[in-house]
C-alpha cells in the first residue's frame, strides 16, 4: 500500500498563521514503546534526539516575533529531558504551554515544581496524559506492561498537585463503542480521585508501529486536489502551526519521519505552503483532527 503520492500531484494547504509552534524536545526517545505510536518512539530510536536548552530558546524567540499563541512539548517522553523544567520556564514566559506525557515518570516533588512554575506564570500550563484503555487489559496490550497503573498514578500526582490533566487517548476501538468509552474513561478518572476529568480522543494514524500492527494507508485514502475543493484550509492543523526537532523545522508532529515534511532550519523560513501528499493528511482532513488541546 502505498503512503504518499508524487508532490506535484497533491494540493498544497498555505501557511496562514503560525499560531502554534511544537517542540520534539527529547526527539523520539521514550521510556515506553508502544505499539501504535506513529513515529516509533521508544528507549533506542534517535532519529530524532533531544533539543538542548539553547536552541529551544532561539526558536522560542522567534516564534515569539512572529505571534505565536501557544507551545507544545512532545517526545518521545519529555520528562526523560533533565531541562525540561527550566525549558517550559523559558515557554511560560512567552505563552501558554502544554506537555505531552505518558505520566510514567512524574512523581510528587516533580509535581510540585511544575505547580510553582505554574504559579509564578502570567500563562497556564498543561499538561496531557496518554492513556489507551479503562482498564490494564485494554491499556497495557498496546502501551506496555504495567502502564495502566504508571499512567494512573502520574495522573494522581498531577491531580493532586492542582493540574487538571486532559486524558489523551488513540482511539484503537469501533466507532460504535465510543460513547461507552468515553463515558468509561470519565468514571475511572473521577473513582482515581480526578474529579474534574478531561478526555480527548485521537483517530489512529496508520504509519510507524501501527502500520505494522494493523495496516497502512489505501490508495484511496490520500488526498486529491477535489478533496480541498471548498475546504476550508484553516481547519487544517498545519496551515497554522509547526513543529521543530534536532533536525530543524517539520510541518507538523505526525510526519517528522518524512523527509520531505521538513520545512527548513527556522520557523520564518518554514512559513510557505505544503503539499499533502501523505495518508496522515487524509486522516487530519477526514477526522478534523488536530494534535493541540
Amino acid at each position: 500500500m502505498r503512503s504518499s503520492i508524487p508532490l506535484a500531484q497533491a494540493p498544497a494547504v498555505p501557511a496562514l498563521a503560525l499560531d502554534t509552534v511544537w517542540f520534539q524536545v527529547a526527539g523520539t526517545l521514550c521510556n515506553l514503546r508502544c505499539r501504535h505510536c506513529f513515529i516509533a518512539c521508544g528507549p533506542t530510536n534517535r532519529a530524532h534526539d533531544y533539543m538542548d536548552r539553547e536552541s529551544v530558546r532561539g526558536h522560542l524567540r522567534e516564534a515569539e516575533s512572529l505571534g505565536v499563541r501557544d507551545v507544545y512539548f512532545t517526545g518521545g517522553e519529555p520528562f526523560l529531558h533533565r531541562d525540561l523544567v527550566g525549558i517550559l520556564d523559558d515557554a511560560l514566559r512567552i505563552a501558554p504551554t502544554s506537555v505531552l506525557t505518558n505520566a510514567t515518570l512524574l512523581t510528587p516533588a516533580l509535581v510540585r515544581e511544575l505547580a510553582a512554575l505554574r504559579d509564578a506564570s502570567r500563562y497556564s500550563l498543561e499538561m496531557r496524559v496518554s492513556l489507551d484503555g479503562i482498564t490494564p487489559e485494554q491499556n497495557d496490550p498496546i502501551r506496555g506492561p504495567g502502564t495502566f497503573d504508571d499512567t494512573l498514578r502520574g495522573a494522581q500526582h498531577l491531580s493532586d498537585g492542582g493540574f487538571l490533566p486532559i486524558i489523551t487517548v488513540t482511539q484503537t476501538w469501533d466507532d460504535a463503542d465510543d460513547r461507552r468509552l468515553r463515558e468509561g474513561f470519565h468514571a475511572l478518572l473521577r473513582a482515581r480521585g480526578i474529579e474534574r476529568p478531561r478526555v480527548k480522543i485521537l483517530p489512529l494514524f496508520k504509519i510507524g508501529r501501527e502500520a505494522s500492527r494493523t495496516r497502512g494507508y489505501a490508495p484511496e485514502e490520500l488526498l486529491t486536489p477535489a478533496h480541498m475543493d471548498g475546504y476550508d484550509p484553516w481547519l487544517l492543523q498545519c496551515s497554522t502551526s509547526r513543529m521543530v526537532t534536532s533536525r530543524g523545522v517539520y510541518v507538523c508532529p505526525i510526519l517528522i519521519n518524512v523527509p520531505s515534511a521538513r520545512m527548513a532550519e527556522t520557523l520564518g523560513a518554514s512559513l510557505r505552503p505544503f503539499p499533502l501528499a501523505h495518508g496522515a493528511c487524509h486522516t487530519c482532513w477526514a477526522t478534523g483532527a488536530t494534535c493541540r488541546n
